[in-house]
């Protein structure tokens, strides 16, 4: 820590930080705008002016730019003086010279870092009167609007797309007072993280086309602190709703997970979210097979007879859905007859994953930590396209090498253009393991294309390197002997070693022999610290996975043998797990089904008695990320508030009322911490998430938490198209927020969950900096959620056997899954904005079966599997292995049973 001095009153700061980050830490405000915590400083906007003085009788002193200054022991500064005051407001006079100052037109109005400086610095009149620059805008996609003509050239759009997210497609070009940031050309911008732009930009150059549809102000929208459902990661998002429509979705800041960044997917794949596409009133197939629509009272009858009628009632649970849906179904129908709604390869997976997070003290990195680790070894997945944040996290982490570099030579760590130019230059290991070509080759030292059972070898292989008392593998080709003995080196000689794997592959072999590499590096060698990531197709599926449960093979095998009377699907889709054949087969029989979804999915659409489900905007609940992590996500807005016809509940209360009645019960779940306090009761692991977690009851001061920004016009007219006659906002018994904007919003010691970023003066996303003790460090009242598993043991477990499966026969395709950002995630199929940027599927086969089958680029094959005849474009992988055929397993058409089967005959399709 250093003393400073600053305009006459005593600081403790620390040492590392530029003055800056200092001033902003200890709570002084000073306008900036190149500056972000997560880019470092650069000098280009020379906004953060202030004035240093020589010493305590120094009254002259002179203008430095406190981003671009190190913090000194001793340093006198004022942020007050007069020459630093006018020239900041000359500073921004300048950089305003060519702006529109459109704000009333803007989507950045109210949200807007541009606004909050210019009131900062007191600029309020503008001498200009000559014609302004103008600029062309371009078509960045359907995600971003591009206004260029709004830029004050702080250069934080290319150092975040270029020198951050490794982006290719976008530069900075001209030069003087003709600088325009954009693409060469119209275009999509391919990044998986272009969303960022929006709130990194300190002003309206790059918008939310999303939301500009429906625009609504930041003071009229209601939020509420959610957890992101598309991936296993759990982002920490900010959710606003207005009129029953989830208008936008914005980055909720976690010093250990996402920290100021989201991927695509997360920001912009919501539209499924909003009312007027789902189901929101039960309906039944009666005895003459019609369609009826029923209310709460006579749905909950339909089922408590159905439950009557039949003797055994199998549930299926999801892993898109809340630990507390899941228990309430579990408790409905029993644990014996409780479904985790898994394939039997990825139950095999996750239960592997799950018993090493629960007995296991190799450490599990959070995401922020994954940057810290100097060599990666990734196993078996395609990062980019299945947990985007996670391949954005290892792309830091191979250039950080550059930031112990710099600090050899006395360079500090927000430096930003020395840490670009070395990076370039000096980078981290990485190795990947996978069956074709992925975005991070790009960035990797060394890729190995082959089968999972190839990579299952080659990982056996560095294991038994690193430990010699492990089997050896036979028959291995001496070149990858050779590689194997230089990995296995090069993972004990770093730093920090990582080891990245997961359930995509569907293969428990590589997690096993990911595990096994693991093991070995913490028992052979003295204070190396190695650390274990494994990424689950879904947002729950440790969490589902610790209720345990039959795979949904289990389940339709227990159907055709008539072992089970019925099902009952909750957020469940059969159709994206088994075969069409299959489904169809199971649906002839419609009234022995229930389903409890959200959706119109092909399984809901076809049940006897279906039941519309609250998502998790409308809803609270917890799930658990890849580390173990237990996050609780928030409801944002009541749907029955808009209509009072709409009959839409949480899974979880559908279930428990039905069975109160079938039980003759009163019931006794009435808000969501008598679901948790249940389930503690049964499963002693989760009670951390009784003890740690606020429940409903928490209030600051005797006020609950603020959903609605403090400018709020108190949401009179949001049902003036109904009624003229307002009524009272709903109460919220689950959690400890208001439909409201009265109430707490704050930065508080003890809320941890914290609904939207506002803070007097401050209104853009850059407010994060006030509820933060150190700016873009750790949040006043720390991270949210709770680690569930044991963090350490007595000694690492035994190593276990690993098989290698070879699931390639002879003279026959395999077919192995690829994933892509959009389109591999089951909700988000259902969203517009997500289904026009979705690629089309095709079929993807390497070079060498292409040359021999006589395929070119406009073929299209055709072949049978599953009972199914498919019809697919082809793209063709200079490194897929000879007799694999690539499909985009979870999309609809393709379900995960595809996985591992085999295809006889494939042909090119002519017409």
């Amino acid at each position: 820590m250093a003393k400073i001095y600053i305009d006459h009153k005593i600081y403790n700061v620390n040492k590392s930080e530029n003055l800056l980050q200092a001033c902003l830490s200890v709570g002084i405000n000073v306008p900036y705008f190149c500056w972000h915590p997560l880019l470092g400083s650069l000098g280009a906007c020379r906004q953060c002016a202030v004035t240093q003085y020589d010493s305590l009788e120094d009254r002259k002193g002179r203008l430095i730019m406190s981003c671009m200054t190190p913090v000194i022991d001793g340093a006198i500064i004022s942020v007050k003086s007069t020459e630093s005051e006018i020239f900041r407001s000359t500073i921004i006079e300048l950089l305003l010279t060519n702006h529109p100052h459109d704000c009333p037109v803007c989507e950045e109005g109210g949200h807007c870092h541009l606004q909050d400086m210019t009131v900062m610095t007191k600029h309020s009149m503008r001498n200009y009167r000559f014609k302004k620059r103008t600029h062309k805008n371009q078509y960045l996609g359907s995600f971003i609007k591009h206004e260029m003509n709004r830029c004050i050239a702080c250069y934080r759009c290319v150092r975040y797309y270029n020198d951050y997210a490794d982006g290719i497609d976008f530069g900075v070009y001209g030069s003087n007072n003709n600088i325009y940031f954009g693409r060469v050309e119209d275009g999509r911008l391919e990044s998986e993280y272009s969303g960022n732009l929006i709130e990194l930009c300190p002003t309206g150059v790059f918008t939310d086309k999303i939301h500009s549809k429906k625009y609504s102000r930041k003071w009229d929208m209601q939020y509420a602190p959610g957890i992101c459902h598309n991936c296993s990661v759990g982002c920490n998002i900010s959710i606003g709703e207005r009129y029953g429509e989830i208008r936008r979705i914005e980055n909720r800041y976690h010093e250990n997970i996402n920290h100021y960044l989201l991927c695509d997917l997360g920001r912009f794949g919501h539209s499924h979210l909003n009312l007027n596409k789902r189901p929101t009133k039960p309906t039944y197939i009666n005895c003459n097979n019609n369609l009826t629509v029923l209310n709460f009272n006579e749905a909950i009858k339909v089922g408590v007879a159905f439950f009557k009628k039949y003797k055994r009632v199998i549930g299926v649970g999801s892993t898109r859905s809340s630990i507390e849906n899941n228990f309430a179904l579990q408790e409905l129908v029993g644990k014996e007859n409780f479904s985790n709604g898994m394939s039997e390869k990825e139950q095999a997976c996750i239960g592997l994953i799950l018993e090493f997070l629960k007995n296991n003290y190799i450490y599990i990195p959070s995401l922020k930590e994954i940057e810290s680790y100097d060599v990666i070894l990734v196993l078996g997945e395609d990062l980019t396209q299945t947990s985007a944040r996670v391949a954005l996290a290892v792309r830091q982490a191979v250039k950080n090498r550059a930031k112990d570099i710099t600090h050899t030579y006395g360079i500090p760590k927000w430096n930003a253009s020395s840490h670009i130019y070395i990076s370039e230059k000096f980078k981290n290991s990485l190795y990947i393991m996978h069956t074709h070509e992925s975005k991070l080759d790009d960035i990797s030292e060394w890729c190995y294309f082959a089968p999972i059972d190839k990579q299952v070898d080659l990982a056996s292989a560095i294991a038994h390197e690193l430990d010699k008392n492990l089997p050896k593998v036979l028959n291995l080709d001496p070149r990858l002997k050779e590689k194997s003995s230089l990995i296995a080196n090069r993972l004990i000689s770093s730093k920090k070693t990582l080891i990245i794997s997961g359930s995509h592959s569907f293969s428990d072999s590589i997690i096993q022999a990911s595990i096994n590499i693991a093991k070995a590096i913490k028992i052979h060698t003295i204070n190396h610290h190695v650390g274990v990531t494994f990424l689950t197709s879904s947002s729950n599926s440790l969490g589902l996975a610790l209720l345990g449960g039959m795979s949904i093979e289990c389940v339709l095998d227990k159907i055709k043998q008539e072992k089970a009377d019925a099902v009952i699907f909750m957020e469940y889709d059969l159709y994206r797990f088994a075969s069409q054949y299959d489904c169809d087969d199971f649906f002839k029989n419609k009234k022995n089904v229930i389903t409890v979804d959200h959706q119109y999915t092909e399984t809901y659409k076809k049940s006897g008695l279906s039941l519309p489900s609250t998502n998790f905007t409308e809803s609270s609940g917890t799930i658990i990320n890849f580390e173990g992590r237990a996050q609780r996500f928030f409801q944002v807005y009541d749907p029955n508030f808009y209509n009072k016809n709409n009959c839409l509940f949480d899974s979880w209360k559908w279930l428990h009322t039905i069975k109160s009645k079938i039980d003759n019960t009163k019931v006794y779940w009435f808000n969501l911490d008598d679901v948790i306090n249940s389930y503690s009761k049964k499963y002693s692991i989760l009670e951390k998430i009784k003890i740690k977690e606020l429940n409903a009851s928490f209030r600051v001061q005797g006020q609950k938490i603020a959903r609605s920004p403090i400018r709020s016009s108190g949401r009179t007219s949001l049902r003036s198209d109904i009624d003229v006659h307002e009524p009272c906002q709903t109460k919220d018994v689950n959690s400890m927020f208001a439909f409201s904007m009265e109430g707490c919003n704050q930065p508080n010691e003890s809320v941890s969950h914290i609904p939207f970023a506002w803070f007097p003066g401050w209104n853009s996303p850059q407010a994060w900096n006030k509820f933060q003790i150190e700016v873009g460090k750790n949040l006043i009242s720390g991270d949210s959620g709770i680690h569930i598993f044991k963090k350490n043991k007595s000694k690492v477990d035994m190593y276990s056997n690993v098989i290698s499966k070879n699931f390639i026969a002879e003279r026959q395709w395999n077919i192995i899954p690829y994933y892509h950002l959009f389109g591999n995630e089951e909700m988000t199929q259902y969203s517009s904005n997500i289904q026009e940027n979705i690629p089309l599927e095709y079929a993807l086969i390497g070079l060498i079966d292409a040359m021999k089958l006589g395929l070119k680029k406009d073929s299209i094959i055709e072949f049978n599997c599953l009972n199914k005849d498919y019809y697919l474009a082809v793209q063709f992988s200079k490194y897929l292995s000879e007799k694999q055929i690539g499909l985009p397993i979870g999309r609809k058409g393709f379900p995960i049973m595809l996985v591992g089967k085999t295809i006889k005959f494939l042909q090119e399709f002519i017409q």
